[in-house]
Formats: structure tokens, sequence, C-alpha cells
């Protein structure tokens, strides 16, 4: 049985869900439900690398769909798409069944109107996901690509579009006049209550307080306990605890491809072993273990509070020119901040002054200086950057 998820690159989910939150919080108090649209196709198409984006909510008679944001390769919000009735179109079918749609090869699709605009324009990659609060639907959101979507980002709309949701169904009621259920919209569902919703008929045993977490966090616990679903989970419960959040269950069906009762990294593939990956990335830790002579499975993910934005800061303190413009590009691209004070200095000096721990870019023919935390070469990514950096963080504080 093949994995129900591709492998997810942890590094770059991690760095677009931290990009999810700073788009999240540029909507929050926004009761434009336009200028709140405006601002999501404006940041797909400016952090995401979208060839355009573009929004349409429902009318308030609920017959049609209307153009309210388009950024990117093309901003009019008139002309043959402006309105889209409900039921029409891709759009208007995302809408009416408020199933998601998605396509890498787009010029091959036969619901495409104009397979030749497509070509001329090396469009690939389409998603559309409806817009859904309170088991209504808002309206649609769709983005374009020159290059197929990676798995990752599609991981990360559910999570903007949630976001999106949230921040749509509040404006709209403000310009609705319905203020008393405004706080409510706004306010950030408790992540036992999105659980329980995933679950449906298991409710989660809550211990502890319950507690905001980062966007991160919640995404490893809604994608388990998507996948507990799957599972036939029968028992859950959610932990806080002053240093990490815990989420056990009990399962009727192994968590395994092929069904057999190893343990976790010991040969056998987990249906989530994305999220083993994701997990280990963050800090934590993924079990599964037969239970009840083999008639059950228990299941445990456990995830590490962290304190305060999980963005790291680093200086790049490079000798020439290209170099110090290449590796402040990478640290920006792998999601390290550039403030001071940095918890690590990124650098190819041989001659290393006080300050933070190092990271040293090695190159042919220069010897490594004593002192150096950890080495890269130019051929480091920028998640193998972020890995790096993490760990000599990691290592300074364990």
């Amino acid at each position: 049985m093949a994995s129900v998820y591709p492998l997810l690159d942890a590094a770059r989910l991690l760095h677009d869900l931290q990009k999810v939150h700073g788009i999240a919080q540029s909507l929050s108090g926004n009761l434009d439900p336009n200028a709140v649209a405006r601002q999501m196709t404006v940041s797909l198409v400016e952090q995401f690398d979208c060839a355009f984006a573009r929004i349409w909510l429902v009318e308030p008679d609920g017959a049609n769909l209307r153009l309210v944001a388009s950024s990117g390769l093309y901003t009019h919000i008139d002309g043959s798409f402006a309105r889209v009735p409900m039921g029409a179109y891709k759009v208007g079918k995302i809408a009416q069944n408020q199933v998601p749609f998605l396509s890498n090869q787009l010029a091959d699709e036969r619901w495409v109107k104009d397979r030749q605009w497509a070509l001329d324009n090396h469009i690939q990659g389409f998603v559309g996901y409806p817009l859904v609060a309170r088991q209504r639907v808002l309206g649609v959101l769709a983005a374009f690509s020159h290059q197929p979507f990676a798995p990752e980002f599609l991981e990360v709309m559910q999570v903007i579009c949630m976001t999106l949701s949230v921040a749509l169904d509040a404006a709209l009621q403000a310009s609705q006049g319905d203020r008393s259920a405004i706080a409510t919209a706004i306010a950030p569902q408790p992540l036992s209550d999105r659980i329980a919703a995933i679950l449906g008929s298991t409710r989660p045993l809550l211990v502890g307080t319950e507690q905001p977490l980062p966007m991160s966090l919640a995404y490893g616990f809604l994608r388990t306990a998507e996948l507990l679903q799957r599972l036939r989970c029968s028992y859950c419960r959610l932990t806080y605890d002053p240093s990490s959040v815990t989420l056990e269950a009990i399962v009727s069906q192994s968590p395994y491809q092929s069904g057999g009762c190893g343990q976790v990294g010991g040969g056998e593939p987990l249906l989530f072993d994305d999220l083993q990956q994701f997990t280990a990335y963050l800090g934590g830790s993924l079990q599964a273990k037969p239970v009840i002579s083999g008639q059950a499975w228990q299941i445990a993910l456990a995830l590490p509070v962290v304190r305060g934005d999980l963005t790291l800061s680093v200086q790049v303190q490079c000798r020439y020119g290209v170099l110090q413009q290449a590796f402040t590009q990478l640290a920006r691209r792998a999601g390290l901040s550039l403030k001071e004070p940095a918890a690590v200095r990124i650098t190819d000096s041989t001659v290393l002054a006080a300050g933070p721990p190092t990271l040293w870019i090695q190159q042919p023919g220069r010897p490594q200086p004593t002192g150096v935390a950890a080495t890269v070469d130019l051929n480091v990514t920028a998640a193998e950057l972020l890995t790096q950096v993490k760990g000599i963080v990691h290592g300074l504080s364990g």
C-alpha cells in the first residue's frame, strides 16, 4: 500500500508555516472583506511564488461568486470571470461541492477553457480551495503557478484557507452589521475542538490548561488527527505540560503500510512517515506500538513547546561581497532572521572573533580554523543551512 502523503521536506514546511503565521498577523483586525482577500492574493504571489492568485466571494443571494481580488499576472477583477454562477466552471463547482481541486498539468485538463492560454503563459499548476466557515461556503481561493506545486505548499494551503476563512467570516459579519459574533469568529478555535471535529464521535480528553500553540505545532497535531481518524481512533487524550504537548490515541488499524507490528524506525514504513520527519525536526517524538495483544495500537505524538518566535537569528560576515550576498539570501530563504543579537555567526573568515558560535563556510584549499561549531560548503541548500543553525542552537541549549 502506498503512503497517503508524499514525504515532506520538514525545513521547507516549517519555513512556509512561519510565513503563514506572518500573513495571519497581517489579516488580524481587518474587517474589510475585499481588503482581506487582496492581502491574501498579494501574499501568495510575493511569498509563495504563485504566478497569480484570485479570490471569489459568494454573493448574498448565494447564486453567484464575485471576483474581489486578483494579484500577479492579472490584477483586474472584471472580465469574463468577474461573476461565476454557482456550480459553473471549475470555480463554481469547487464552491458548490466544497471540494478542493489540484492539477499540476493544467494545459492537459479537459475543463480548461483555453488550453493555448495555459501553454502561452507557461502555467502548470492550479489549486482551488473552498473557503468555508461555520459550515457555510464563503468563496473560493485559486492559485496558479509556472511550476508544479510542491507537496509542502499543498499542505500549507489548507492552513492558509483555514486562516483566510476565519478572517473573511469576521469581516463579512462586520460588513453585514452582525457584530455580536465577530469576537467568536476572530478568536482562534482551541486545538482540542479542532481535533474533535476531525475525529468525529471520539472526543479527546483534555488534560492540563489549553494554550495557544505556534502554527507549526498545531499543524503536526491536526495532521496526526487526520490519520488517527483513518485508523479508526477509539480513544484520544491531549495533554498540556509546561514544556510539551502530547497527543495519545488508541486505534484499531495498524499504522504501518504493510500492516506489520514493527516499532517506529524499525524498518517498516509508517503511513505518516512524513510526520515522523517533521516531528524529529521540531525536537519531538512519534511512537507507535501494539497493545492488547496486537488487537489495537497506541500512538503518541509529543512536541516541545517553544516560547517566542521559531525564527532563528544569524549574522552573515563574509570577506567577499559575492559570498556575503549569497549567504544573506540563502539565510532569508531558510527563514532565518538577520536581526541582532544573533544566535549564530556565518562566516568564511579564518580568524574567529569573540561573539556567537560560528558556522564556517568551507572552501577548497582553506584550512578550517579552530573553535567552529559546524561547517557548510558552497553547495549548501537553504534547508541544510537551517538544519545546521538549529543544530548549533539546540546543542548550546542542551
